[in-house]
C-alpha cells in the first residue's frame, strides 16, 4: 500500500532501523535516531542496484515519487541511475573547484613571482574585499559579464576609479588564466569597455614647502592610529613609496647602523634599495618597535597582524587631519623631490634615494649602497628641515648638498 504524509510523519524510531515501503522500488528507512531517508532500489543488467533520495521532511513524499518516476524511466532507457548521480557528484565537485575565488588564489600564486610582496599584497587585498565577497563562490564559468558590472559598480560608487580599473583589470586576467587551463570559455570583463567610468589621468595631489607647517603641526595633533599617524611621518622623511613602506619588515633595518635594506622583490624596480636612516626616522621607529615589534611586519594590520596595513591606510589620515584632495601619500616624494632640488642637491643622490631609474646617472650593475653618504646627509637636512617647519625654526642648508 502507497505510503501518506500523515503515516511517515507519526512514524516512530524503534531500537531497529526499519522500511516503509511506497512501491515501484520507493521506500522510506526509519533510523533508530528518527532521522528518515527514501531509497530507490531496481535492478540493472540483472543486478540488483539501490540509489538514496535525500531525507524526510526536506525531500518531501511527492518530490522522491518524482525522482522514483526519472530513475524508472532512465532504467527503461537503459541507463543507470547511480552512473547518472556518479557523474553529477564529479561535475558537482568539479564546479567547487573551480569557483572564482579558488581561481583567482591559484592564478596569484602563479604571478607571485614577478611581484613585489607589496604589489601582490595589494592585488589580494582589492580581491578579497571588493570581489570575493559577491562572486568569490560563483563557478568561474557560470559568470556572467553584468555580474562582472555590478560588483565593479560599487567600487565606481565610492570614487574609487583607480581602485575599480585595477581590480577589473586583474578580473581580465583571472578569466584569461581559467581560459588558458580549461575552466572557462569566455572573459566576461573584456566585455566592459565603456560601461564603467574612467578616472581622469593627473599628477598626485601634493604639498608645497609653505603649506607643510600646518600639515606637519595638525598630522602631530593626529588622535586616531599610532601607527598609520608613524606611518605617515616615516613615508615624508624617507621618499619611499607607500607600497615599500607598508610591508616594511623588522628583519629589513639595521637600526645601529641607521640603514634599512628594502629587497629586490619588494621594490617596483626589482632591485635592492638602501634607506639611510635619519634621526627622526630611528626615533620613529623605536616608537613602532614599542607597538609592533614583536611581530614580522612593522605596519601590522587593523585586524590582522599578519598583513600589512591597508592600502588606503595613509590617505585616510591624510583625510581625515582634512587633507583630502590636497596630499596623498604617493605625493610626499614629489614634494622632497622638489625641496631638494631647490635646495641644489645633486640630482643623482635624489633620484637614487627615490629608486628612480636614472639613465644618465645609473648605469650597469646596481649598487643599492649608491651615493650613501651623500643620501645620509641629505635625508638628515631634509628631516631637519621639516622638524623646522613644524616648530617655525630655522635649518641651515649644509655645503655638501651641492656636491657631486
Amino acid at each position: 500500500m502507497a505510503l501518506t504524509d500523515i503515516q511517515i510523519r507519526t512514524a516512530k524510531p524503534q531500537d531497529k532501523a526499519y522500511t516503509l515501503n511506497d512501491g515501484q522500488g520507493l521506500s522510506l528507512l526509519v533510523e533508530p535516531n528518527g532521522s528518515k531517508g527514501w531509497r530507490f532500489r531496481y535492478r540493472f543488467a540483472g543486478k540488483p542496484k539501490m540509489i538514496s533520495f535525500g531525507t524526510y521532511p526536506e525531500v518531501s513524499l511527492s518530490a522522491a515519487r518524482q525522482k522514483k518516476a526519472e530513475a524508472r524511466e532512465l532504467v527503461a532507457n537503459n541507463v543507470n541511475p547511480s552512473e547518472i548521480r556518479k557523474t553529477e557528484k564529479a561535475e558537482l565537485k568539479a564546479a567547487a573547484a573551480n569557483t572564482f575565488e579558488i581561481v583567482a588564489r591559484e592564478w596569484h600564486q602563479h604571478k607571485l613571482e614577478g611581484w613585489t610582496a607589496g604589489y601582490a599584497s595589494d592585488m589580494l587585498e582589492g580581491l578579497e574585499k571588493d570581489i570575493f565577497p559577491y562572486l568569490g563562490q560563483r563557478v568561474v564559468s557560470e559568470i556572467k559579464p553584468l555580474e562582472v558590472l555590478e560588483v565593479l559598480r560599487r567600487i565606481e560608487s565610492r570614487g574609487a576609479l583607480e581602485r575599480m580599473k585595477k581590480v577589473r583589470q586583474s578580473c581580465g586576467q583571472i578569466f584569461r588564466y581559467a581560459i588558458v587551463t580549461g575552466r572557462a570559455e569566455t572573459n566576461p570583463a573584456s566585455e566592459l569597455t565603456g560601461a564603467l567610468k574612467t578616472a581622469k589621468s593627473k599628477h598626485f595631489p601634493h604639498l608645497l614647502a609653505p603649506e607643510l607647517p600646518p600639515f606637519l603641526q595638525t598630522l602631530s595633533s593626529y588622535h586616531g592610529s599610532k601607527i598609520t599617524q608613524l606611518a605617515t611621518r616615516l613615508l615624508m622623511i624617507t621618499g619611499v613609496r607607500t607600497i615599500e613602506l607598508r610591508a616594511a619588515e623588522w628583519k629589513e633595518f639595521d637600526l645601529d647602523k641607521a640603514l634599512w635594506l628594502i629587497p629586490s622583490e619588494r621594490m617596483k624596480m626589482r632591485r635592492p634599495h638602501l634607506v639611510p636612516l635619519s634621526h627622526q626616522a630611528l626615533d620613529i621607529l623605536s616608537q613602532l618597535k614599542e607597538i609592533t615589534g614583536r611581530y614580522r611586519l612593522v605596519f601590522t594590520g587593523r585586524n590582522d597582524c599578519t598583513k600589512p596595513m591597508s592600502e588606503a591606510a595613509i590617505n585616510q589620515v591624510i583625510k581625515r587631519i582634512g587633507y583630502n584632495g590636497k596630499a596623498t601619500g604617493h605625493g610626499f616624494r614629489h614634494t622632497m623631490s622638489t625641496i631638494l632640488h631647490e635646495q641644489g642637491y645633486n640630482t643623482a643622490w635624489i633620484e637614487t634615494q627615490l629608486a628612480h631609474a636614472d639613465k644618465n646617472s645609473i648605469r650597469g650593475t646596481y649598487n643599492h649602497a649608491q651615493y650613501l653618504d651623500g643620501r645620509g646627509e641629505m635625508l638628515q637636512w631634509y628631516a631637519d628641515y621639516l622638524d623646522s617647519l613644524e616648530h617655525d625654526g630655522n635649518v641651515v642648508h649644509g655645503s655638501f648638498g651641492k656636491r657631486a
